[in-house]
């Protein structure tokens, strides 16, 4: 149960990446608006890259390849985004409720990442066996 359980978790919180990286693409000009009201200075790459780096690392911890240090990589995005995007101690009294939640909700999305970086082992980077999940290697 605990092996289905790591695999389940980790295969939801890439899908939480995933999804959203597709919506980085499909709704481009909705979500460079959010970025450009809070003064991200190159909005439009910046969209492109968080959209492509949410894909492709959303595919690998679904896939169960490089886990560990997408993981890691997840984790310093979080913290980017929420320092960014979900500054509520800056913001005006009729937003502060809805950032703050979104702030504390990203903190236990760090903390489900924190935990299948700790389970996960470090797997080199390598064309090698790209193909094979972390576990068959």
């Amino acid at each position: 149960m605990d092996k289905f359980s790591i695999t389940l978790g980790r295969f939801l919180l890439g899908l939480y990446f995933f999804v959203p990286g597709l919506r980085k693409f499909t709704e481009s000009e909705k979500m460079e608006a959010y970025m450009q009201s809070h003064d991200i200075a190159f909005a439009p790459k910046f969209l492109w890259f968080a959209g492509a780096v949410s894909v492709i690392g959303g595919i690998l911890l679904m896939s169960g390849r490089h886990v560990k240090i997408v993981a890691y990589g997840f984790v310093v995005y979080v913290l980017l985004v929420n320092f960014m995007l979900h500054n509520f101690w800056s913001m005006s009294d009729d937003m502060v409720a809805r950032e703050m939640q979104n702030f504390v909700k990203n903190l236990g999305i760090m903390a489900g990442l924190l935990v299948v970086a700790g389970y996960a082992s470090l797997r080199r980077l390598s064309l090698d066996g790209w193909w094979k999940s972390d576990k068959s290697l």
